[in-house]
This record gives structure tokens, sequence and C-alpha cells, in this order.
């Protein structure tokens, strides 16, 4: 007698319905620009899609993702192995450093820049910022994953005679590969929706004419058209992400339970200098220089007066939106990224993709979709703290799945098959063994999240409750009018708060 599908499957029927919820929701804004993008005519669409000005700007778009995310997989994979696998002298430092980029804004690290070298407007001035704040999205997940690796194996290659290095590069990065993968196509997402950099350092990519669409003659239509472009573009990335981490070709798990200790660490003598001078550079880039001139800009503010009950009214209101958002993320993104490592079936694989696909669209675009759809299904929501909450659920589920996946990938099968065995029911397996085992790549998809919630600019302006500022909105109200000097003790406070779980998380994870 055929068994049904979810009675075949290795997951709790549970799993499958939250991660298909998680898959539907997430998916309105499509709806969205479906209809707007069609409400002038097919042919309206055929001949926007196909004029030379959006072959430009796809091409620009896709050389800025192209270099930042390279940019990043470089600066995230070298940075995590030097921090969990070798002796980086002041480890525990750049341990803290190398994540503290999350926390800055785009558009706060870009003025930054270009006040300072205004010759770097354009292209390289965009790929410079958006890798300086983009690479932790690979750095966290490696860094999760490189802890969770076979060590056994390694001791295995090495007393077989292969050298230290070698097996760095032939073993322990391919175990790595699905978090590394996973979190370059992050990077590529945000490069390709990010609007602050691009708009501080005038570089025309789709996300800066998507903007101008809707605010210059509010013009949706055309904006909806090329979001859908950017949707395909996105398409093109989720797929490419899903043929170069290879999933057809074996699981990086390890076999049998092996025992739970660090592996050896790599003795960088000399050579420890120079990997601690690329990591200062980089802190230097990403995190010092933007900071010291916010703090400039606060010593500015400082003369003139700071007040201190409204910074810290916004950043309670701030630390609580981004706990709420969190906790709502990743309970639909744990479903999400179980069923997707767990799963080989199509069906399956598509939830997840439809996740990432939609984290590519601009926030405005996302803030008025969930507006559209709002107002249409629950009126009295508008403008209230649930909606505000929906619309980080659509944007950044992603960054959870990505961690969680490629954890729960690193978990062998065969402990929860054991574990049915003993009689334990599926929910009971996913509860007492999958989620411990996937718990380092859920502190990292957490962490992600609510830095990012923390800074989101444009659905929380659209969609926020009457009267409920946020670091990041006072944050811009003042930068848009060039009031930087008012704008700094805000940025300061943002990054600070910011840097706390970041800290925490760095310290819980070396544990």
């Amino acid at each position: 007698m055929k068994r049904s599908v979810l009675g075949s499957l290795r997951v709790s029927p549970v799993v499958v319905m939250v991660a298909v919820f998680a898959a539907t929701i997430t998916a309105l804004p499509l709806v969205y620009l479906f209809i707007q993008a069609s409400s002038r005519g097919l042919d309206n669409v055929v001949e926007e899609i196909w004029q030379r000005r959006t072959l430009n700007l796809a091409l620009r778009s896709l050389g800025l993702a192209f270099l930042v995310t390279l940019s990043s997989v470089v600066i995230g994979v070298l940075g995590a192995f030097a921090l969990v696998r070798t002796d980086l002298p002041g480890r525990r430092f750049f341990a803290v450093a190398l994540v503290l980029p999350l926390t800055m804004p785009s558009y706060v690290a870009a003025y930054a820049w270009i006040s300072w070298l205004p010759s770097l407007a354009g292209f390289w001035g965009a790929a410079l910022v958006i890798t300086s704040i983009s690479y932790p999205f690979v750095l966290l997940p490696v860094m999760a994953a490189l802890r969770r690796s076979d060590a056994a194996q390694e001791d295995v290659a090495r007393s077989l005679g292969m050298r230290p290095w070698r097996v760095a590069v032939r073993l322990t990065l391919r175990q790595i590969r699905p978090a590394a993968t996973a979190g370059a196509l992050m990077v590529a997402l945000y490069a390709l929706s990010d609007f602050g950099a691009v708009a501080t350092m005038r570089f025309e990519s789709f996300t800066w004419v998507i903007f101008g669409a809707y605010r210059a003659g509010f013009n949706p239509t055309r904006a909806a058209i090329l979001s859908l472009v950017l949707v395909a573009l996105s398409i093109a990335l989720v797929w490419a992400e899903l043929f170069v981490r290879g999933r057809g070709g074996g699981q990086s798990a390890k076999v049998g339970a092996g025992v739970r200790r660090q592996p050896a660490q790599l003795q960088l003598g000399a050579f420890g200098w120079v990997a601690a001078s690329f990591a200062l550079i980089v802190s230097l880039v990403a995190i010092v220089i933007p900071t010291s001139l916010i703090v400039r800009w606060f010593f500015d503010a400082a003369e003139s007066g700071i007040d201190w009950e409204e910074l810290v009214v916004a950043a309670a209101k701030t630390v609580a939106i981004s706990v709420v958002a969190t906790v709502a993320v990743c309970f639909l993104a744990l479903p999400t990224g179980i069923l997707a490592a767990r799963v080989r079936a199509r069906w399956a694989q598509s939830a997840e993709r439809v996740v990432f696909v939609v984290h590519a669209l601009p926030g405005i675009v996302v803030g008025l979709s969930v507006v559209y759809v709002g107002v249409r299904l629950a009126p009295s929501l508008y403008q209230r703290l649930p909606m505000l909450i929906f619309a980080y659920v659509v944007l950044f589920t992603s960054l959870a799945v990505g961690s969680i996946r490629a954890s729960v990938e690193q978990s062998p099968e065969s402990i929860e098959d054991a574990a049915r065995s003993l009689g334990l029911t599926r929910f009971e397996v996913m509860r007492r063994v999958t989620i411990p085992l996937a718990w380092p790549g859920m502190l990292a998809g957490a962490a992600l999240v609510f830095l990012t919630v923390m800074k989101e600019l444009p659905a929380t302006i659209l969609l926020r409750p009457t009267g409920m500022d946020t670091l990041s909105t006072e944050l811009w109200s003042r930068t848009s009018v060039a009031d930087y000097a008012g704008a700094a003790p805000y940025a300061l406070a943002l990054i600070l708060v910011a840097a706390i779980p970041a800290a925490l998380l760095t310290r819980t994870r070396e544990t």
C-alpha cells in the first residue's frame, strides 16, 4: 500500500505546514508586483523590459553584486577560518570587530566615505561600502560551520601524511561549502536590494531607479516592472547558488556520532601578524573610519545639546521591535531550514527558494506590497505593530534560513534515524535532536536578523505605528536634511546597541 506524501517524509508534518506557510506569506509581495506591473497591459511590460536602459541597469547591478559577493566571500571565509582554526593574534578582539559592520547602516557608511573622499562616488565607492557592511553575512555562518565540522576526519587526513594547510583546503573548505554559499547568496541579494549606499554614492542601479519611479511622478507600474526584473535576477542567483553548493554531490555531514571537541588550531607563526594586519585593515575600512567620522559629528551635536530622553526612548523601541521580529522570523525560518536540509523533493526546495528570492526586493517595494495586501485583508492593522513585524518577516526570513539549513546539513541523518528507531515521533526528534544540533546556525541567523532589523529603513518608515520613532528613522530624518551632527547620537546608539548581541553571540559560540 502506498504511503502518503507526508508519511514518507523524514520531517514532522508540522514542519512542512509551517514551512509552506512561511513561503506563502513571503511570496505576497510578488502577487502585488504582478498585479501592479500588468495594470497597463502586457505590451507595456514587454516594452519596458526590452529597453536598452533596462539591460544597462541589469548589467550594472549584476556587476556590483558580483564584485561585492566575491570580495565578501574572500573576507568572510578567510576571516572565519582565522578566527576559529588558527592562533590569530588578537583573536577575541577581531571576533567582535569583524562582526560590528553589520550594525552600520549603508547610507551612514556611504556618507562617511564620500564626505572624506568625494572621488569614491560611483561604482567603486558603492562596492566598497556594501562589501564593508555585508561580508559578515558570510563570516557568521562559516564560523558556525567551522565549529560544527568533523575534527575526526581532519585527524585521519593528517595521520595519512596530509599537511595541515592541505587539509584546510581540501577537506575543511568542502565541509563549510553549504554555509559559505548560503552566505554568498545573502550578500548577492543584499547588493541587488540595497538603496542607501548606491543612492549616496550616486551609482545608478535597479534600486535607485525603482525608488525614483515611485517618487518622481509616482510611477508604480514602471517600478513594479523593474522590480520583477530584479526578481528574475534573484531567481538566477538562487539557482546558481544551488548549482555551486552541489546538493547532489553529497552532504558535508560527518559519518557516525563522532566527538564534540575543538579541532587542532593551525600555528601561523610569523604569518600570524600578516593575517592580523589584514583583519585590522578590514576593521578600519568597515567600522573604524566611518565610526570616527560619526564621533566627530557627535561632539558637534554635544555642543548644541542632545535630547537624551528622546534618544533612550528610540533605542528602547528599536530593541523591543527587533526582539519581536527576530522571534517571529526564527519561528518560520527553523521549519523552512529543516525542510530544505532534509527533504530533497522539488516542492520542498521551492519553499526555500521563494524565501530567498523575495530577499532581493528593495525594502520600499516590500513595504508598499505589505500596505497593498494589508489594507485589503486587514485594514485595521495598517500602521500597527503586527503589520510592521509582518514586513520584517517577509524581508529577513532568508537571513536565518541559510544558516539553519547549513547547520542541519552538517548533522548526520543517522542520528535522527536512531532516535526514530527508539520510538520518538518526528516532532520529538526535531525538538530533542535536530534543533540542538542546528543551534549554532540558529544563533547566527538570529544575530543576522536582529542586527538587520535594527537598521532597516524603508519598510519601517512606511509601516511604523504613528508616533513610533526608532533609531533608524530618527537617523534618516536627520541625514536626509544633511543634519549629520544631529544624526550622530542615533548612529552611535545604533552601533553600540547592536554591538552587545554581536559580542554575546561571539562569546557564546566560542564555548
